[in-house]
This record gives structure tokens, sequence and C-alpha cells, in this order.
């Protein structure tokens, strides 16, 4: 792994220690496979353009929610087919573009199921970990998903195990300080459930409660059934 990566891990046990890798190269995304990983980030500072562009994108499309599966051949079109034509359209669809084609080498697929939605509220409020292999999200617009460290949650006290409590009062994590936030722009992998040798391990992750007129677009990229 390269210098500017940081790890969160567990003191030593005789059970595997999930972690997290980041860094600031597209390299650390590799670093999922990595069988005591469950979360991979990429973390990126959007450029102006393309910040601009998701901007005035999230502002005339507010209630945006585009669901295809697409290649990495035919996403620019997609993309820009829902946001028009225009130039800064074009710096948003050329950089999702690029993610899917990532996601598709990385993963050795030739489709991926893309999300792209605008949000004014929190679309899974709570903590919680999904059933997929992997997935890739990204925030363009607004605060950026959170997640807990596999080392410092309670993973009893998720679904019924909250016992009808909040999160920060069900003994899911000890303090507030324990949930860590992607930024805008960050590009993270979430490995879910299902991965091999993952059982157990799935990131444990929520939306972000959005307040006032607070908005967010979030990209999310999925493995497609055969």
């Amino acid at each position: 792994m390269n210098q500017t990566a940081s790890i969160y891990q567990s003191p030593a046990t005789t059970e595997q220690s999930w972690r997290c890798a980041e860094a600031r190269e597209t390299d650390v995304l590799a670093d999922v496979y990595r069988t005591d990983v469950n979360i991979a980030i990429w973390q990126r500072q959007l450029d102006h353009r393309l910040a601009q562009a998701a901007e005035n994108a999230l502002a005339a499309n507010p209630v945006l929610q585009l669901s295809q599966v697409v290649t990495p051949q035919n996403t620019q079109a997609v993309i820009e087919r829902v946001l028009g034509f225009t130039t800064e359209a074009s710096a948003l669809s050329e950089d999702i573009t690029q993610l899917v084609d990532m996601f598709c080498c990385l993963f050795e697929l030739e489709r991926v199921g893309l999300r792209l939605s605008a949000l004014d509220g929190a679309m899974c409020p709570r903590f919680h970990v999904d059933r997929v292999l992997c997935r890739l999200v990204t925030t363009y617009q607004g605060v950026g998903t959170e997640w807990l460290p596999h080392p410092l949650a309670d993973r009893s006290r998720l679904g019924r195990g909250n016992r009808g409590k909040p999160d920060e009062q069900s003994g899911l994590l000890n303090s507030l300080t324990d949930i860590q936030q992607l930024g805008q722009g960050d590009v993270a992998l979430l490995k879910g459930e299902i991965w091999e040798g993952n059982q157990g391990a799935g990131i444990i992750h929520r939306s972000p409660l959005l307040t006032g007129n607070a908005r967010r677009m979030l990209l999310t990229l999925d493995f497609v059934e055969d």
C-alpha cells in the first residue's frame, strides 16, 4: 500500500480483524480484495468544474432517479440523455463513465447496475449491512455516507437487535466519535455480506441526516445478477 494510506484496525485477536484502507490514489481500491479489508476509500477532492457541474445538475433535476444497467461503452450516453448535452453535464457523465470503467475492470465485469439519485432525506437512515458482493458509492453533491469501523461496532445491535432504540442509544457504538464519514467526492467500495469470506463483516453504514434544504447527489454501482 502506498505511503498516503491509513488503516483503522482493531488490536490483535484470535479472530479476523477487518479494517479500512484509504488513500489519495486510485490503487487503494484494489485493496478491497484483501481478506482483512471491508471498505476501501479513494480520497479525492472534486475539481471546481466537476463540483459545479454536479451542483447545477442537482438544481436542474431535483427529483432525479436514474436506475439502469450500463456498460463502460454506453454510460456517457445514458447520463447525457438524462442530464442534457451541455458542457457541464458532459463533465459529470465523463467522470461517472470513468468510475463505471474502473469498477468493471476491477471486478472483470461487462456491465453494472447504476443508480444516480437526488436525495433530500436519508435513504437508509439506520446503520445496516448489505447482502451484496460489493458496492461503489460516491457523493457528488452534499454530505457523504456514514460508516462504522468493524472493531468499534456491536453487530448484535443491528436490525431487531436495536430493540427500537436509535443507533446512538442501542449499544451499536460506544461513542459518536466512532462514526466515520466519506467526504464529498470520495469513492468507496463497500464489501457486503455475500463476499466470500466476509460473512458477518459486511461494512456497517447508513445515509447521513439531511437538515433544512440540504440535498445530495449520490451514485452507486452494483454487480448485476445474471
